[in-house]
C-alpha cells in the first residue's frame, strides 16, 4: 500500500500565523491553488480511497488532490488537528512561554492544560493508522494538518519518540509512504 499524507493548503489564518487547531476555516486562494498544482502533479494517479479529518480545509484539500466528491471521502475524527484549548486563533508568536515552549518542543515541556497532549495525538493517529493498514488498498490519501502530521510521520517512519516534530510540514506537502506487513518506508516528500 502507498500512502499519500498531505497538509492541507493554505488558509487565511496560516497566513497570519494563527493557531487554527480546530477552527473551521476554508481554504484561501492560495491554499486552492496548492491543492490543484498538487493533483495536476500527481497526473493520472487514481486513489482506492481517500481519508480527511472533518474540518473544511481539509476535505476540500482531500477533495482536490484525491480528485473526487466530498460524499467520496471518509472523514475520520482522529485525524482531527490538535486541540489548542484557549490558544485557539491566537498568533503563534502571542500565546506565551508555555504554549510556545510546549508547541516548539513538546517532547520536553508538558502540554499547558487544556491543550492536547503529545500522547493523545500519538495514540489517536496509531490507531487510525493500525487500522487503514487492514485495508487492501494499493493507493490511498489521507488529507490532515500540520499539528497532527508529526504524529502520522512518527509512527511511518517508525521514529521511538512517535514524532517527527522538526521540519513543520508546509502547506500542501505529501509525504509518500510505503505499507507492507506493518513495516513503512518514505518514499517521497513532494514540496
Amino acid at each position: 500500500m502507498k500512502i499519500y499524507v498531505v497538509r492541507h493548503g493554505q488558509t487565511d489564518y496560516n497566513k497570519h500565523r494563527m493557531m487554527q487547531g480546530r477552527s473551521d476555516i476554508p481554504l484561501n486562494e492560495a491554499g486552492l491553488s496548492q491543492a490543484r498544482a498538487k493533483r495536476e502533479l500527481l497526473g493520472d494517479l487514481k486513489f482506492d480511497a481517500v481519508y480527511s479529518s472533518p474540518l473544511i480545509r481539509a476535505v476540500r484539500t482531500a477533495e482536490i488532490i484525491g480528485n473526487v466528491s466530498e460524499d467520496d471521502i471518509i472523514k475520520d475524527e482522529r485525524i482531527i488537528e490538535a486541540n489548542f484549548g484557549k490558544y485557539e486563533l491566537k498568533n503563534y508568536y502571542m500565546t506565551g512561554l508555555p504554549m510556545m515552549s510546549y508547541w516548539s518542543f513538546p517532547e520536553i515541556f508538558k502540554a499547558p492544560k487544556g491543550v492536547e497532549t503529545l500522547r493523545e495525538m500519538i495514540d489517536r493517529t496509531s490507531s487510525f493508522l493500525k487500522e487503514l493498514e487492514q485495508k487492501d488498498y494499493e493507493n490511498v490519501l489521507v488529507a490532515c494538518h500540520g499539528g497532527i502530521i508529526r504524529p502520522i510521520r512518527g509512527y511511518l517512519e517508525n521514529r521511538k519518540s512517535g514524532v517527527i516534530w522538526r521540519p513543520r510540514p508546509k502547506n500542501c506537502e505529501i509525504f509518500v509512504y510505503e505499507s507492507i506487513d506493518g513495516k513503512h518506508r518514505l518514499l517521497e516528500d513532494i514540496r
